[in-house]
């Protein structure tokens, strides 16, 4: 099914900002982000791609190629 979200979470390129596929996030660990299925929402926070932390707004305008902004 095209867009279905299944298994314990999905990967998102810090980049384009668009979901990946399991073998592309785990091959690129640096300019990619593993997301949890939780729906939880973080309020507009910026996340490293690199440490799986959060990181300033400032931080995360700045490093675009590196962050992820989660809404």
């Amino acid at each position: 099914m095209a867009g279905s979200k299944g298994g314990g979470g999905h990967y998102r390129s810090a980049i384009s900002g668009r979901f990946v596929t399991s073998a592309h996030g785990k091959a690129s660990p640096r300019t990619t982000v593993r997301e949890s299925n939780s729906g939880g929402s973080s309020g507009g926070h910026y996340r490293s791609a690199i440490s799986g932390r959060y990181v300033t707004t400032a931080h995360g305008k700045a490093s675009p190629h590196t962050t992820v902004r989660e809404s």
